[in-house]
């Protein structure tokens, strides 16, 4: 039996280096952004017929790989059926957030010692150390997706492993939990025990913080709110 997680992972880049995968990202992001223009204005979803229209394009305008240009149009035809099988009906798609998609051993790869990532970028691979702690990252590696978000950098791996079965003599109990919000859980097994996590602590915090954000947005938009001209009269 095959399962498949995600390890999210940090990497360590140094100051050259971070500066080289920004520019990068912000460069597939664009990329991404021409490509859904294009096929929102002509509702292609095609992988052959966009990579006979804007390969080259891609390559050009925004100096991408070969294996990132095509990373780009998979990205984009991938996001627009997700969006339209949910709501069947076109929308203009924007890309604006710095990330990348990474493909295995073409994008990125791991060191034999399993210390460092080769990342490609626009200017070539660099390669950078991670932190893993407490991640198991034994297995076959998918396509990547770099993110960037509150100044750090984090590599999300899909690794697939090989498990063994499981047959029904192997299981002793069986325990269903359901998330909520006046309880975060509520866990319940085939022997009839049961187990809550209250959430009131949560609940209580979350209600303070959403009144701070109510307080900061009433305080902002007085400051912004434009006063009305006074006049004087003399008579």
């Amino acid at each position: 039996m095959k399962q498949t997680l995600t390890a999210k992972l940090k990497i360590l880049p140094d100051q050259e280096d971070r500066q080289l995968l920004i520019d990068t990202m912000h460069a597939y992001t664009a990329a991404c952004d021409f490509v859904s223009s294009h096929v929102f204005l002509f509702h292609d979803l095609s992988l052959s017929s966009l990579n006979r229209e804007l390969y080259r394009a891609i390559r050009g305008r925004f100096g991408l790989r070969a294996q990132m240009a095509q990373s780009v149009l998979r990205t984009v035809v991938a996001r627009y059926k997700a969006v339209l099988s949910g709501q069947h009906h076109w929308i203009r798609i924007r890309f604006n957030k710095p990330q990348m998609d990474l493909v295995w051993n073409r994008d990125y790869s791991l060191n034999r010692d399993r210390t460092l990532f080769s990342v490609g970028t626009l200017q070539g691979r660099i390669k950078v150390p991670f932190f893993a702690k407490g991640v198991d990252i034994d297995g076959r590696f998918g396509t990547a997706k770099l993110v960037y978000k509150h100044g750090r950098f984090f590599l999300h791996v899909p690794v697939t492993k090989e498990l063994d079965e499981i047959s029904a003599a192997d299981v002793t109990n069986v325990v269903g939990i359901d998330r909520g919000i006046r309880f975060l859980a509520a866990a319940y097994d085939s022997e009839g025990r049961s187990t809550f996590f209250s959430g009131s602590a949560v609940k209580q915090k979350r209600a303070h913080y959403k009144a701070l954000r109510i307080t900061a947005s009433a305080r902002h938009s007085l400051r912004t709110t434009p006063r009305a001209p006074s006049s004087s009269w003399r008579i």
